[in-house]
């Protein structure tokens, strides 16, 4: 059973009949290169815009739980052990790229009652009860909630980068699985997305990786340095300066493939989704634009608790961050 610190000490069993809260959803792209390079023209004010109007918006729901689906960048999950998915019962942001450091306010009781949510519906998912998250996961509560401890929330890692990936669909499952299985425990939960839509990125790969970079990706790269890390940090906010001065070899941003991706989720076409594949999203989009998984997450979860509308929805293609850069909001219709 779900309890949480709001209910009063209510108990409430999963789909039978329950008040339902209605949940909330925010969607929004991430990027490393927001505190390093400055984007054209007035890109960055329209950023802000959008992201004051979500603040805005969030501050009117006054959540008391956030499930927050983001990926990972080599910092967390490695490939000694790389789940398709993970569920967090405790979290730690590095605090790569000037997010924050520190741990995360987790719930936790609802973190395992939600793993076993998604288990009873067939979805495998991990359990970690140490789990290291980057930017992915801490410029979103930086951004939109002031800091990493300022609600409680349920950190669910999807992976975005390691190949092999799973087709998209196995993300609307995730989504759909947690999604009315915390609804109907009355919370005020609001459904967080963290990940791009069409970048690509200089992430590694594992296939023709040099011995180092292997070991990298393997689990070495838990135990950077410093200098090490900050060596990385730079390279990326290097190939998003030759990206925007277009001396780079980086696939470009694909802008009418995000907003088709945002048009289907808006729209609830999950059936669309479904017919979506990995070789397309990389074809596409690139490498990196698998991080829409987790917007396709978040609004599933929020579909199973019923029909939805979208209240909010900001999309620019932004090269200095290698992003086609979006932020969204939803709510039951």
């Amino acid at each position: 059973m779900l309890v949480g610190p709001q209910t009063s000490g209510r108990r409430a069993e999963r789909w039978k009949g329950l008040e339902i809260v209605c949940p909330a959803l925010v969607t929004m792209s991430h990027s490393p290169l927001m505190g390093y390079t400055e984007p054209a023209g007035e890109a960055r004010r329209r950023v802000d815009a959008a992201f004051e109007t979500a603040r805005g918006f969030i501050a009117r729901f006054d959540p008391d739980l956030v499930v927050l689906f983001g990926p990972d960048h080599y910092n967390g999950f490695f490939y000694d052990m790389m789940p398709p998915f993970c569920v967090g019962a405790a979290a730690e942001s590095i605090g790569d790229y000037d997010t924050p450091a520190g741990d995360l306010s987790v719930d936790h009781e609802t973190a395992v009652a939600l793993t076993q949510a998604a288990l009873d519906a067939g979805v495998d998912v991990a359990l970690s009860e140490r789990m290291y998250v980057d930017h992915g996961f801490a410029q979103p509560l930086q951004l939109l909630f002031g800091g990493l401890d300022n609600v409680p929330v349920v950190p669910v890692f999807i992976n975005c980068v390691a190949e092999p990936l799973g087709p998209p669909r196995r993300s609307r499952l995730l989504g759909e699985a947690l999604g009315g299985a915390v609804a109907s425990a009355g919370r005020r939960v609001v459904f967080l997305g963290s990940g791009g839509l069409s970048h690509d990125p200089p992430v590694p790969t594992l296939a023709g990786a040099t011995p180092e970079v292997t070991e990298q990706l393997i689990g070495a790269g838990r135990s950077l340095t410093p200098e090490q890390r900050a060596a990385r940090q730079m390279r990326v906010i290097q190939a998003g300066r030759d990206y925007a001065a277009g001396v780079s070899t980086i696939q470009p941003l694909n802008p009418e493939w995000d907003r088709h991706v945002l048009a289907v989720l808006a729209a609830a076409d999950f059936e669309t989704v479904d017919g979506w594949s990995t070789d397309w999203f990389t074809e596409q989009a690139g490498h990196s634009a698998h991080e829409a998984r987790t917007s396709i997450a978040a609004y599933a979860a929020l579909a199973a608790t019923g029909p939805y509308t979208v209240a909010s929805s900001f999309y620019e293609p932004i090269p200095d961050w290698i992003a086609g850069f979006a932020v969204t909001t939803a709510q039951p219709a």
